[in-house]
């Protein structure tokens, strides 16, 4: 449940899509790319040839199924997270269910909700995105991130670009919310996976810091090939 009291303030801001990569807008009229959209935009040529690839093995056809089956199912248990978090009674799709089942002791231990789905800025570094979840999981104040999977990931070096994701929407946390006494200095990594215990990899602040710098990077990158912020900013 949310905490009336402790809920962080939701920013208005809109979103955009443009030539496939989506952006936030926000009241003075900036548009940031979304954490995802630099990602996908600065992956690395290893990466890159590893996605061609498994397109090439299943086909293009059957990639699209399963990337679409994949978001489908990603979205959904996201919404019945959130609607459970918000102390909603609603009846779980059959087609999450397994994902609901694996994921929901995690959910169960999460508690002092302040923002759910909750869009934030990063204005230094030139990025936003939309976070999950900020809370307490087991009495410790964190940021929360809920994935879906077919099988286990079993370590974090297994898990491509999540890290970053992660450690990019909490250094937009505190860049957003500079006075609200967070205390924020673990994250927290669900992934839901059918007939399975959910894996959880929680993140200590030197782990943060650790893909922080490598978020950093990214986000330079990203920034250096678009020729610069300016046109981007109101």
């Amino acid at each position: 449940m949310i905490s009336d009291s402790q809920a962080l303030p939701m920013l208005s801001a809109k979103q955009e899509r443009q030539n496939g990569r989506q952006y936030y807008v926000n009241d003075r009229g900036d548009r940031l790319p979304s954490v995802s959209t630099i990602l996908n935009a600065t992956r690395s040529q290893q990466q890159r040839d590893a996605l061609a690839h498994w397109k090439e093995r299943v086909g293009a056809e059957e990639a699209t199924r399963i990337s679409s089956t994949a978001s489908r199912r990603g979205t959904g248990t996201h919404k019945h997270v959130q609607r459970y978090l918000q102390g909603e009674v609603v009846t779980c799709p059959d087609g999450i269910k397994p994902y609901w089942e694996s994921i929901k002791p995690v959910v169960l231990a999460i508690d002092e909700v302040r923002l759910l789905e909750g869009t934030v800025f990063h204005h230094d570094l030139g990025y936003a995105g939309k976070v999950d979840c900020v809370a307490s999981y087991d009495g410790v104040a964190c940021l929360c991130e809920w994935k879906t999977a077919d099988r286990p990931k079993h370590s974090l070096e297994r898990l491509n670009d999540y890290p970053l994701q992660v450690v990019a929407y909490w250094g937009a946390v505190q860049h957003t919310y500079p006075d609200y006494d967070l205390n924020l200095h673990h994250a927290l990594l669900a992934i839901a996976i059918p007939d399975l215990p959910a894996e959880v990899f929680w993140f200590d602040l030197e782990t943060i810091m650790y893909y922080w710098q490598q978020w950093e990077e990214r986000v330079a990158i990203f920034w250096r090939r678009q020729g610069g912020r300016e046109k981007y900013e109101g």
